[in-house]
């Protein structure tokens, strides 16, 4: 390690240079250890550092946060009691906390009790947004949605009648009488006032199955909102990879979810594939009429035929 300069009290505590033959005797008076060391402010020299440097080095108080030493005395506010206190639960053990809140009442009747230990919260309901009929006009009149295009949840979004989407839309009736553009709105579900709301004004609605991810792909222009279902109800969803989306939209996957839209009166996009006299649900078949008979094999009575099928 280098010497350290040391430098003349009387130096250090003179003030500001008057002339330049004082300086030229400072300059003379120093040696060439000392000729490092800055000078008064007359005399311009370069900032030097010594390599003593290195071993003050430190970060910043706020880089990193320091770990509170408890029970060492009073200086650190966290001495004695380590900030527990005295006595109680709180000084000797964690107070546990559940779901709705500390394990007791004070005697009082516990939570569990009025709340239940399970309902408060479901994990599979789905956060739908909604949007009125009467709002849907609005907006339509005031010309922030264009009529003569088919309405997605796109338009919705963008002209600001809905703020956000995460699981879909619904298409609820309040306001049902003022409806009287006919348009064509393809949502995720519709209450039936509102669809026969907005076919009794010569519009046509449809309901689409989404998911988070695809109502995000929609919005960005990445996957088609399903609008091509209006002028071919038999699209499939690898149609639209043709007019250069880049993803295709997912069809539901759960047995309530299909079961809803290949209902027709829910004007599910599934219902053109329901056969002729089945119904939309997937375990239950259709009732057939009563009185029909089983036909019987020619020359056997009906208690021959259950003698051959009995096993033993």
């Amino acid at each position: 390690m280098p010497p350290r300069i040391l430098r003349p009290l009387a130096l250090l505590n003179r003030p500001v240079l008057q002339s330049s033959s004082t300086s030229a005797t400072l300059l003379v008076g120093l040696s060439l250890r000392s000729a490092k060391a800055c000078v008064p402010p007359t005399v311009q020299c370069s900032q030097t550092r010594n390599a003593s440097i290195l071993g003050a080095l430190s970060d910043n108080k706020s880089a990193y946060g320091h770990r509170i030493r408890r029970g060492r005395g009073p200086a650190s506010g966290k001495g004695k009691t380590s900030g527990r206190g005295h006595k109680g639960q709180k000084q000797h053990g964690k107070v546990p906390v559940r779901a709705h809140g500390a394990p007791f009442n004070g005697g009082q009747t516990p939570n569990i009790v009025y709340h239940g230990v399970r309902g408060e919260h479901n994990p599979f309901a789905h956060d739908i947004s909604t949007v009125n009929i009467d709002k849907l006009q609005q907006w339509i009149d005031q010309g922030r949605i264009d009529p003569s295009k088919p309405i997605t949840v796109k338009e919705l979004v963008k002209s600001r009648c809905i703020h956000g989407v995460k699981d879909g839309v619904k298409l609820l009736a309040r306001g049902s009488e003022q409806m009287r553009t006919p348009v064509q709105i393809i949502v995720s579900r519709a209450s039936a006032t509102a669809i026969a709301a907005i076919e009794a004004s010569g519009g046509q609605i449809l309901t689409r199955y989404y998911t988070k991810p695809a109502i995000r792909r929609i919005m960005l222009g990445l996957t088609s909102p399903g609008d091509e279902l209006f002028t071919n109800p038999a699209a499939t969803p690898s149609d639209a990879l043709q007019r250069g989306y880049q993803y295709r939209l997912p069809g539901p996957t759960g047995r309530k979810d299909i079961e809803y839209y290949r209902d027709a009166a829910h004007r599910g996009f599934l219902s053109h594939t329901v056969a002729e006299g089945d119904g939309p649900s997937l375990f239950f078949k259709v009732p057939k009429p009563r009185g029909v008979k089983r036909k019987l094999l020619p020359g056997k009575s009906a208690s021959a035929q259950r003698g051959e099928n009995r096993l033993w």
